[in-house]
């Protein structure tokens, strides 16, 4: 399988590379490509850049999708290039996961309506505004719908990583890819410590 992770700038780095680390523990049981509207260096929130293997117009067939949020979320909600990429090809994957705010761009591509789905608690509000027919979960960890995986913010997505990789290759896998990354697991998608602080975020100016 190949999974394409989806580069924006100001990405948030935890968003793509929790999920990253762990699928990236599977070895040669999956292909890790980056993408970006443009091939090339995208610029995380904290500075550090990624580089783009492809661009849209040339990224290969994708068996799963990752979607990270951070602050570049909010400009990349009225970028046409993206969320037609995301038209196009989310729906041909077996697992299209988002992580954070990642949510908002799948729900404002028309992805996730009549789902469940969750997002970032702090900045919940920023998700539902894009999706007003998406069921949305104010306590979850990550939320399962099947096709369209949805974690809440930033590390919430290294879970949600390891219940696909469960998923996809089977509960002795995950604790494997667990273990070698000597991380703790929390398992129950529906303990969220983090809803107390629904919408309690401040937008950046």
């Amino acid at each position: 399988m190949r999974l394409g992770t989806i580069f924006y700038n100001d990405f948030e780095l935890l968003d793509a590379y929790g999920p990253l680390e762990m699928f990236g523990a599977l070895g040669d049981k999956i292909e890790l490509v980056t993408i970006a509207e443009q091939a090339g260096p995208v610029k995380s929130s904290p500075g550090p850049k990624t580089l783009a293997d492809y661009g849209f117009d040339n990224a290969p067939e994708l068996d799963v999708i990752l979607v990270p949020g951070g602050i570049g979320t909010i400009p990349e909600l009225e970028n046409d290039a993206l969320i037609r990429f995301l038209q196009e090809r989310c729906p041909q994957s077996k697992v299209t996961m988002s992580v954070c705010t990642g949510s908002a761009l799948l729900a404002k591509a028309g992805l996730l309506d009549t789902m469940p789905a969750t997002s970032n608690k702090m900045f919940f509000e920023l998700a539902r505004s894009q999706g007003p027919n998406v069921d949305w979960q104010e306590s979850a960890r990550w939320v399962d719908a099947g096709q369209y995986v949805t974690s809440s913010g930033v590390s919430a997505g290294t879970d949600m990583a390891l219940a696909v990789i469960e998923r996809l290759y089977g509960l002795e896998i995950a604790e494997s890819v667990m273990n070698y990354t000597e991380y703790q697991w929390h398992r129950d998608a529906a303990e969220d410590p983090f809803a107390a602080l629904l919408n309690q975020g401040v937008m950046p100016e």
